[in-house]
């Protein structure tokens, strides 16, 4: 019996194209840390339950919440990742980061990426932000709704 594989490397691409992605550690609830950057940053993340990354690891299904922003004056999205759900990481590679911000549908410049780590480094509870690279990332596949 041939067994048939879905090569996924061109939608990752694809999906990853111009995006910018910062890795953050925050030991907060998800809810309380995107209230933060609303009140702080004059976002508006909301949770987009549609969006929801579902995985299946151990027989056992694993729920990471998304929050999601767009600009309204350009076509650039912000989505914040829940890294972490009863124990199980959407991104194993990075266990130290509680959540991952992904920036894309627009350019995001170097300026911009520093001015939003800068920001973040500011709120109350952040320990750690980084940007993670396409290279440095095993399991691209998990951020793609």
């Amino acid at each position: 019996m041939n067994k048939l594989v879905l090569n996924t490397r061109n939608f990752t691409d694809d999906f990853f194209e111009e995006s910018r992605l910062l890795g953050i550690m925050s030991p907060v609830k998800d809810y309380q840390f995107c209230w933060q950057l609303n009140n702080l940053l004059r976002m508006d993340f909301r949770v987009n339950n549609e969006i929801e990354i579902q995985l299946m690891k151990k027989n056992r299904n694993y729920f990471f919440a998304v929050y999601e922003f767009c600009e309204p004056t350009s076509s650039l999205e912000h989505y914040i990742y829940n890294n972490q759900f009863d124990g199980e990481y959407l991104l194993p590679e990075f266990k130290h980061l509680d959540f991952l911000w992904l920036m894309k549908g627009d350019t995001v410049s170097n300026e911009m990426l520093h001015q939003k780590t800068e920001n973040l480094r500011g709120i109350s509870g952040v320990q750690l932000v980084v940007e993670l690279t396409n290279e440095k990332i095993k399991n691209k596949e998990h951020l793609i709704f």
